[in-house]
């Protein structure tokens, strides 16, 4: 199974390494740059007085500077205005210009905070070319799900798809499952919640629990959702478990019902690793997960308390 440096938390800015490179930002001191397929070349524009004023700008030095043809990661940060200003014209630059990056292989779009933009308001763009320019891409990630689309695709090269949202829309949730990505491995949706666009229902998710499109799957993330119980109850008889290796239900609204349902349906045994951490399992349920799962590494951290019959989940706004 690939390596996956797994962080929680969309506030990873991946300021510092990413997809195991040590991160550059365009724009450098030219003197101390490393060879182009040493680093992950991180852009970001913004009209705080830190980095350039436009993306483009950052793109026009990158292109002039950096020997492309090697170039290996990419990492998108705050474009300019990224809360009112959709990705397009970055996926269209990447995308046009793909023949000068034919070694790139991973690719963020999006690593922004919340101090710069909250999940919910950074506005996305179909990504449907990026994988289309791009046939042997890897690694794609994308954080926001405002404005995100994808049309249905065949991409024999990747292997990690990670969509983290406050909330998934289904017509993008569709997308994903109608596509075929034969060398997928690693499959990560953050579906957030209704109140921030996450109208996924768990019908949408069929094809992906089937597995048929998804014959090298390995690790599935369902997560962050408000329907964490029905999503639970859904994976409980997926015909995809039984070839994984590791399982992510976490960040959601996952109760007792959630659990119950995964503890009578297939079995989890064979699995290394289940992530259900920020839950609202009671601690009775939590001895009863662990002591099921004994040769499984359970994280059960962050054991959350309903307000008001109110249970929220780690990602939304």
């Amino acid at each position: 199974m690939i390596e996956y440096d797994h962080v929680f938390g969309y506030q990873q800015p991946h300021n510092d390494t990413y997809a195991g490179l040590p991160v550059v930002h365009v724009l450098a001191d030219d003197d101390d740059l490393p060879a182009a397929d040493a680093a992950a070349w991180r852009f970001q524009a913004n009209d705080w007085g830190d980095g350039p004023d436009t993306m483009d700008e950052g793109f026009d030095w990158f292109f002039e500077h950096v020997d492309t043809s090697r170039v290996k990661a990419v990492v998108i940060g705050a474009w300019e205005e990224c809360y009112t200003k959709n990705s397009a014209h970055i996926v269209s630059r990447l995308a046009d210009n793909a023949s000068r990056l034919p070694e790139l292989r991973s690719l963020f779009l999006g690593a922004i905070t919340s101090q710069e933009a909250e999940i919910s308001w950074i506005r996305q763009s179909d990504i449907t070319p990026l994988l289309e320019a791009y046939p042997r891409l890897t690694r794609l990630e994308v954080r926001g799900g405002s404005g995100l689309g994808l049309s249905p695709v065949r991409h024999q090269a990747l292997r990690i798809l990670r969509v983290e949202t406050g909330g998934l829309p289904g017509e993008m949730t569709r997308a994903i499952a109608a596509s075929d990505l034969p060398a997928l491995e690693h499959l990560e949706l953050w579906l957030g919640e209704e109140n921030y666009g996450g109208d996924t229902a768990v019908s949408d998710l069929a094809p992906i629990l089937s597995g048929e499109r998804l014959p090298a799957l390995r690790h599935l993330g369902l997560q962050d959702s408000e329907i964490q119980d029905e999503i639970a109850a859904a994976v409980a008889t997926a015909p995809v478990v039984a070839r994984l290796e590791s399982l992510g239900l976490s960040m959601g609204a996952l109760t007792d019902a959630g659990a119950e349902s995964l503890l009578t349906g297939q079995p989890l045994t064979h699995l290394r690793a289940l992530d259900l951490h920020h839950h609202y399992l009671t601690a009775s349920m939590m001895r009863r997960v662990a002591d099921a799962l004994p040769g499984v590494r359970v994280d059960l951290s962050e054991q959350e308390t309903p307000e008001e019959d109110w249970r929220y989940i780690a990602v939304s706004e």
